[in-house]
């Protein structure tokens, strides 16, 4: 299967086609979209909002990502984990948020999780990272196809449920890896695929 081609945009600039024309989806392509994350209150917030995201276009949540940081007290995983019921009917009647009851209760409960996660593992990002696929699998590069769902999401997806972690299919926490550099899927020619790719070496060289 041949990669499809870069999108050219008015400035010049070779990019991947899927954030088209509107100026804050390129933004969010060009400045954090495949580069590497490790901080783990920013881990947590992208895993969370991929969750709110199944069954959405991405672009809505990103339009609504401030109003999502505003309402669970900027993802910070150890506040989120201790909200009751109270919370809930607050998020419940947030108009600024997507209002689904079980995505809302997952986000408390992973909350929990995370702070296990870090009780058991050091930090989320040392868990995440310790899962970074390997060349073969995350360059695919004689056919560039950009997979729905891979082995390694697979597997994490497997082990995050057993570990008590909900709205963690392997299709959505494939979309994590991607947002948050684990995988570098930027097509061929884009011009954030070697900046992505030169960040990825640098955490690598300083671990």
């Amino acid at each position: 299967m041949t990669a499809p081609e870069p999108m050219i945009g008015d400035d010049g600039v070779a990019r991947c086609w899927w954030p088209g024309m509107a100026s804050d989806y390129l933004d969010y392509h060009d400045h954090e979209w495949g580069r590497p994350v490790v901080d783990d209150v920013r881990l947590f917030e992208k895993i969370c909002l991929e969750g709110f995201q199944s069954g959405l276009a991405w672009i809505t949540i990103l339009r609504k990502r401030e109003h999502f940081r505003a309402a669970f007290d900027g993802f910070d995983f150890r506040i989120v984990a201790g909200y009751d019921e109270g919370d809930v009917a607050r998020l419940l009647g947030d108009s600024g948020i997507v209002r689904h009851q079980g995505k809302i209760r997952s986000t408390i409960n992973n909350a929990a999780r995370a702070v296990e996660m870090i009780e058991s593992e050091g930090s989320l990002a040392s868990y995440f990272w310790g899962w970074e696929p390997t060349v073969d699998e995350a360059d695919r590069r004689e056919e560039f196809v950009v997979p729905a769902l891979t082995p390694t999401s697979t597997a994490i997806a497997k082990d995050l449920k057993k570990r008590g972690w909900s709205f963690v299919g392997p299709t959505t926490i494939y979309a994590f890896m991607q947002a948050m550099g684990l995988v570098n899927d930027h097509l061929p020619g884009c011009a954030a695929r070697k900046v992505c790719a030169d960040h990825r070496a640098s955490l690598r060289l300083s671990h």
